[in-house]
């Protein structure tokens, strides 16, 4: 198969059908084999319907329902698990992202040999103080900490290579940061093509700044995990080690004191350099123990379900990988 389209949404009911045909056309004037994966993550209007309705119209078209809002970042996990095609299109169910760019991005990935392409909305159509402003800052400090040279991160329209989806985790609201999250797990040939971005057709953002306040601490944690989360030793276990040399120096030094040189003065439990010992010892050692800790649960630790699935519609049995 060629194309796989994602499509993650949240009650985009008056928009499903147009955004459909328009990708259709677009398939279909460009001769490809493809597949239209619908992620509904929980909609509380009619969109679950418009789905099943084109999955009986069009056999390309899959479906796949979670029982609540879970968010965009599992949706997107769930999508990558189902998609079949050696290229995969991410796109956003609102209209405003155009599907007339995916035959370019395709050819980027198919072609031109990139692991990642994502899309650059140069020119943006939403609010200046809602999104443009939020994502300007987001993306600066997403070049800063990661080292990815993208100026526009959070576009939902990027294309992928196979073989990326399929070995990155996507959880939180990491669907921020997925070009980190490729680059960390190898694959470093990331591009970014400028597409159109076009006003909300229908309904409304669904942006808050809950979103604002969450992606800056996710952008903390991926830096964290890309820097120390194989091994956590390094980061917890040279602090403490750090904090225990400290207490264990002032120690050292209270007992040469108090032995050698002011064998009359206060009781070592009276000096301040005592409890500023005994507390960095007891904090180099939790540090050591977190970080040994951590270690383990890395070694140890399972996948877990970050999300429930109560239908799918035209998925084969291979891909059913839900529980429902």
């Amino acid at each position: 198969m060629d194309l796989s389209i994602i499509i993650p949404l949240l009650n985009e009911e008056e928009s499903l059908k147009e955004l459909h045909d328009w990708i259709v056309k677009v398939m279909r004037s460009n001769g490809y084999v493809y597949e239209i994966i619908f992620i509904d993550d929980g909609s509380s209007d009619g969109s679950w319907n418009l789905i099943q309705q084109l999955t009986r119209e069009n056999i390309h078209v899959k479906g796949v329902r979670f029982v609540k809002n879970f968010g965009k970042s599992q949706a997107l996990h769930a999508g990558f698990k189902a998609a079949k095609g050696k290229v995969v299109i991410t796109m956003d169910a609102d209209l405003q992202d155009n599907p007339e760019e995916i035959p370019e991005l395709y050819d980027l990935i198919k072609n031109e040999g990139y692991h990642l392409v994502s899309g650059w909305k140069k020119k943006r159509y939403d609010s200046l103080l809602s999104k443009n402003l939020p994502s300007k800052l987001f993306n600066w400090a997403a070049r800063k900490t990661s080292g990815v040279q993208l100026n526009d991160f959070n576009c939902g329209l990027k294309a992928f290579d196979q073989k990326v989806i399929k070995n990155i985790e996507v959880s939180g609201e990491m669907h921020r940061y997925i070009p980190v999250l490729a680059k960390n797990a190898g694959y470093s040939h990331i591009g970014e093509k400028v597409v159109k971005h076009q006003a909300r057709k229908y309904g409304k953002t669904k942006f808050g700044i809950e979103r604002f306040i969450n992606g800056f601490l996710d952008l903390l944690t991926i830096w964290f995990v890309s820097k120390f989360g194989r091994q956590p030793m390094h980061l917890f276990g040279a602090l403490g080690v750090l904090m225990f040399i400290i207490g264990f120096g002032f120690a050292l030094y209270l007992g040469v004191d108090k032995l050698f040189i002011n064998t009359r003065g206060r009781l070592i439990t009276d000096r301040p350099q005592f409890f500023i010992a005994l507390t960095a010892m007891v904090m180099g050692t939790q540090l050591f123990l977190a970080g040994f800790l951590g270690e383990i649960l890395i070694r140890s630790r399972k996948n877990e379900a970050r999300y429930t699935v109560s239908e799918e519609i035209n998925l084969t049995p291979a891909e059913k990988q839900y529980s429902s």
